[in-house]
């Protein structure tokens, strides 16, 4: 155990570019023949839109980087978090500090961004998205990106973990963000059963519908545990979901300009969504 997680402490950036490279390849690929929506239209235009948002939170990210490494020099300098209250089993303290992780830093913050008015205004970007796919979970406002990160050290800060936990973590989000938000449609059926444990392409799909209740549903990133024993959790007819929001102009969804102002656009009656 302890040589794998080192794999991912030592893990050269190249790497882990071929692991984002690789899976976005292999989602579109998929994205091509199992589509969940039919409805055509322009795939990399759209995709433009959203790697350049990425290209801003890559630059939040390095900074971000900087800031934890330094944070976990300090932990494992002092021994600080609850990690290091009781002795347990190595993979025992990776499974919890994935779950603290992924409550905190995913459902948590995520929950919040939907339920503070300040909040959801950023997250708005991420919902205006009229054509949810692989690349749409990269699709954050740099200042919501801050905000998503800044809970993140908080989780890495309670729970004391060592920096290999979240390198894998970090590595684990990256394939459930594709996952998630991929065009793919599973079996129904498949889709229902593994919506029990984790996070589903359909059920994830329920949070992008356009309209409420839905769209304040299913919160969770890889765990779908949060949303069912917090009521949060739903399911319906798939072949209803319309995406995008009802408050903003849908056929701006791959207007960068639009997407990176909208905010702070007085125009949009924000008072109407919560």
């Amino acid at each position: 155990m302890d040589s794998f997680l080192h794999f991912f402490e030592v893990m050269p950036i190249w790497q882990k570019l071929v692991w984002i490279v690789g899976l976005l390849v292999i989602f579109w690929i998929l994205e091509g023949t199992y589509s969940f929506l039919k409805t055509p239209y322009n795939k990399w235009k759209h995709a433009k839109t959203n790697f350049v948002i990425l290209a801003f939170v890559m630059i939040i990210n390095v900074v971000f980087g900087v800031l934890t490494a330094g944070l976990f020099l300090w932990l494992d300098t002092n021994s600080f978090g609850l990690l290091h209250l009781i002795e347990m089993p190595i993979w025992v303290e990776l499974l919890i500090a994935i779950l603290i992780l992924d409550f905190i830093a995913q459902y948590g913050v995520h929950y919040l961004l939907h339920k503070v008015k300040p909040l959801w205004r950023l997250h708005l970007v991420h919902h205006s998205d009229t054509h949810v796919d692989a690349t749409s979970g990269t699709r954050h406002h740099p200042l919501d990106f801050i905000v998503r990160e800044s809970f993140a050290v908080i989780a890495v800060l309670i729970t004391g973990m060592p920096i290999a936990f979240y390198l894998f973590y970090r590595i684990l989000t990256v394939l459930f963000t594709y996952w998630t938000h991929a065009d793919i449609a599973l079996p129904i059926k498949l889709d229902k059963a593994l919506s029990y444990v984790i996070v589903t392409p359909t059920m994830h799909k329920f949070h992008h519908h356009y309209e409420m209740p839905w769209t304040d549903t299913n919160y969770g990133n890889m765990f779908s545990i949060w949303d069912r024993l917090l009521g949060t959790f739903k399911y319906g007819d798939p072949s209803k979901i319309v995406y995008g929001l009802d408050i903003v102009d849908n056929s701006k969804s791959d207007d960068l300009k639009y997407q990176l102002g909208l905010p702070f656009d007085k125009s949009v009656n924000y008072k109407t969504t919560r």
